[in-house]
């Protein structure tokens, strides 16, 4: 039987990863039924690229959000709930991300405030208010188990919040701000997917020239994974190969 098509979000959709995830999901072989991509200037330059691929593909919905916003999150969940309806949404991938480019020393409460904002209320904000779009999309499906088909909240983080990996990672890595990482298994009782995916070190404007991989080897790696998340996986740390990675 054919697969059904999803639903879904992407905040931080019109640069880097969030931009390649646009691409490769709207042109892979899943069927997306409609895709709401996300980012804090939809008509600005840095949106450009992503403004092509909606003009080439119409179930691509640009968005303006600004997850360090909480009126600029509602404001988003109202106008995707008016979209999807009962249907819901299948998955909300948190990918907008903020790096404070800061050591202990140098780091200030504004960067901090900024960086927390961004990459701690931001998502637990989202999740929050788009939690009744993912259990409508439960209500409406007919899949057994959790899957990223069904309801699914992705986080993109950074193996850089491991706490066992900081020795091996502090040296190349001392920025203060960015090392903060959360996770709940909350949502299972809803049989709603929750795990966090690391996309490895990728040549993209956060992760400079140095990176290992680029965005694309990244992006199908981690649709790869989130293809195949089950319930085994709920609050799962994984990395864009599914590698387990240690807390």
């Amino acid at each position: 039987m054919a697969a059904q098509p999803v639903t879904v979000l992407i905040t931080g959709a019109n640069r880097g990863l969030g931009l390649e995830m646009v691409k490769q999901m709207v042109e892979g072989k899943c069927p997306v039924k409609k895709l709401f991509a996300c980012c804090r200037d939809p008509n600005g330059p840095k949106a450009e690229a992503l403004q092509a691929l909606a003009k080439k593909h119409p179930n691509v919905h640009i968005i303006r959000l600004d997850v360090a916003d909480l009126g600029s999150i509602k404001q988003c969940s109202q106008q995707v709930g008016a979209q999807v309806g009962t249907g819901g949404l299948n998955l909300l991938i948190n990918n907008a991300a903020y790096l404070d480019k800061s050591t202990l020393q140098e780091t200030t409460a504004e960067g901090m405030q900024t960086t927390l904002n961004t990459n701690l209320m931001g998502p637990m904000y989202m999740t929050q208010e788009f939690l009744p779009h993912l259990r409508a999309a439960v209500k409406a499906s007919k899949i057994p188990g959790m899957s990223t088909r069904k309801a699914a909240v992705v986080n993109i983080t950074s193996f850089l919040g491991s706490m066992q990996l900081v020795k091996d990672t502090f040296s190349i890595f001392t920025y203060i701000p960015y090392r903060i990482i959360c996770a709940a298994e909350e949502l299972k009782k809803d049989e709603i997917l929750f795990s966090l995916l690391h996309p490895g070190w990728v040549r993209t404007d956060m992760g400079g020239e140095e990176g290992e991989i680029d965005a694309p080897e990244s992006v199908t790696g981690m649709l790869s994974v989130m293809e195949s998340l089950t319930e085994k996986q709920n609050a799962a740390f994984l990395d864009y190969k599914g590698k387990t990675l240690p807390w």
